[in-house]
């Protein structure tokens, strides 16, 4: 079965929602999503989204995520997010997202590694909330098609030049093959988790994305770089590990050794809490560490936290009254495709957004709750930069290509 479309975008996380919401309303656009449509990481971030509060913050907050990141950030990269996020937090609302007010303002919460509150937050469900908000105004586009349980397989290559991609969709257990004609094509395909024992990413998010542009030539970039989130419950069940999101740290809780001693300073960068956990549990001689919010009143923990009180709660922990066993497990992915400040890859007509990219925002290690609006910033850049080029028809008419249907 062949497709022809003006735009191909893999993936319907936060990057590839955006993209679809910010690309003109007469392109044609095709979404492919490898499971169902909810199956994301996006709806699964906890803690919430970072934006500069004022200008006064902007020096802050460049340097927590240089810092961060052991200063092998792209600082261009970083400088577009920062002076971004504030038009970022603005489409969101106006798209119907819902944060946490004091009042009439914002209400901000902290997480390691910041240097003062500047994260907003929906409970502790940030990810669905604007996820869920993004994916509805773009079920409301007639101009956009979405496909679940489709794989992408390869991308089509045509004299250099990236001319769409090859997939396979499943429907009543039966698989068809699809040819789809792209004048653009955006990988928005998530993480690496899926390849490892211990991860909060869902299992089938594998890094197809990477595999297949690595077999093409594309630039590839950091992919070392990866990042263990120090809390996640611990449980002996198979399958994704559930995430105790930093800012429950931020807010107060602290981390006990078998001792129930405090063994760390939980504010800092995500890799240094993790490197103290699994040397505190080397030395213990146990699978785990203690998670205690004793120091967060009850009330903060049923408004902010509910979500995690009521999984703790399902596995067997009162939060409100015990300690919670945590361990950490892969979380995201630093690396991917190499991309510019537009998204761009090293192939023409082929862009990356969102966790599958790598424009050097990140660094060595992710700054919390940057994973988001970086996410959110480079979309709205890639369909910036797609919006002025030719529609499919017009794109193979100048290639002098046969026409599609």
């Amino acid at each position: 079965m062949e497709i022809k479309t003006d735009v191909v975008i893999v993936g319907t996380g936060v990057g590839g929602l955006f993209t679809a919401l910010n690309l003109p309303r007469e392109k044609k656009i095709l979404m492919i999503t490898k499971s169902d449509v909810r199956s994301s990481d996006s709806f699964l971030a906890q803690g919430g989204i970072c934006v500069l509060r004022d200008e006064e913050d902007y020096d802050s907050y460049f340097e927590d995520t240089m810092k961060a990141g052991h200063y092998e950030n792209r600082e261009e990269s970083v400088d577009i997010m920062i002076k971004g996020s504030t038009d970022i937090i603005k489409d969101l609302v106006g798209y119907g997202v819902e944060f946490e007010k004091n009042g009439e303002e914002f209400a901000y919460t902290r997480e390691g590694a910041h240097s003062k509150p500047r994260i907003l937050y929906h409970e502790d469900i940030t990810g669905k909330e604007i996820t869920s908000k993004l994916l509805a105004q773009v079920r409301r586009l007639h101009n956009v098609t979405i496909m679940e349980y489709t794989t992408m397989i390869d991308i089509i290559e045509k004299g250099s030049q990236c001319a769409g991609i090859m997939a396979v969709t499943k429907k009543d257990d039966k698989k068809e093959e699809l040819t789809i004609w792209a004048a653009n094509t955006v990988l928005a395909s998530g993480g690496i988790g899926g390849r490892y024992k211990h991860s909060t990413n869902f299992p089938h998010l594998t890094g197809d994305a990477i595999e297949i542009s690595k077999k093409h030539g594309v630039r590839l970039d950091n992919l070392d770089y990866v990042q263990i989130h120090p809390t996640t419950l611990y449980s002996k069940k198979p399958g994704r590990r559930f995430l105790i999101s930093e800012s429950v740290r931020g807010e107060g809780a602290v981390l006990y050794n078998k001792d129930m001693k405090r063994f760390v300073n939980e504010l800092l960068p995500r890799d240094v809490v993790t490197q103290a956990i699994h040397e505190q549990m080397e030395k213990d001689g146990t699978d785990y560490v203690w998670l205690s919010m004793e120091h967060i009143d009850k009330e903060t923990i049923m408004c902010h936290f509910p979500n995690i009180y009521q999984h703790c709660l399902e596995e067997g922990y009162d939060v409100t009254k015990e300690c919670i066993p945590v361990v950490p497990a892969q979380h995201y992915f630093m690396g991917g495709i190499w991309v510019d400040s537009d998204s761009k890859t090293s192939m023409e007509h082929l862009y990356a957004v969102g966790e599958t990219s790598c424009n050097g925002v990140h660094g060595a290690n992710r700054l919390a709750s940057n994973s988001l609006l970086e996410s959110l910033v480079f979309a709205k850049r890639a369909a910036a930069a797609i919006s002025g080029t030719p529609s499919v028809n017009e794109y193979r008419s100048e290639k002098g290509e046969s026409d599609h249907e």
